[in-house]
């Protein structure tokens, strides 16, 4: 069987006010079931992991809780920025789902060795 493609996919995209949020996490779980998938949350996309949204008043659902999915589908590297975090006052027990924080170095060392990049 041949080895499987290494897809890093990148989320940078708020959670709410566009479609790129849930895009990416949709594309991320199709993906899953065809390649070795890794997912980055930077910037304002660590926001999509934050515990306890409520869009009630934004009239959008809530597709925070589906990163739990993730395990299932095979996808258990799931990282984001050190940096970014410190920058929006968070750490990792603010999140819906497990990840690690990485430093830019380590960021940097990831996207030069990924195969393959989506960007949402």
């Amino acid at each position: 069987m041949p080895e499987q493609t290494q897809l890093l996919f990148i989320h940078t995209s708020a959670p709410h006010g566009t479609i790129n949020a849930q895009e990416g996490l949709d594309a991320l779980l199709m993906g899953s079931a065809f390649a070795d998938c890794t997912a980055l949350f930077l910037g304002e996309g660590i926001l999509q992991l934050l515990s306890e949204q409520d869009t009630s008043q934004i009239g959008q659902k809530n597709f925070s809780r589906t990163f739990g999915a993730l395990a299932d589908y095979g996808v258990s590297k799931i990282y984001c920025s050190e940096e970014h975090l410190d920058k929006f006052g968070l750490s990792v027990s603010d999140l819906v789902i497990d990840v690690e924080a990485l430093g830019n170095d380590e960021i940097a060392e990831m996207i030069a060795n990924s195969e393959a990049i989506l960007n949402f």
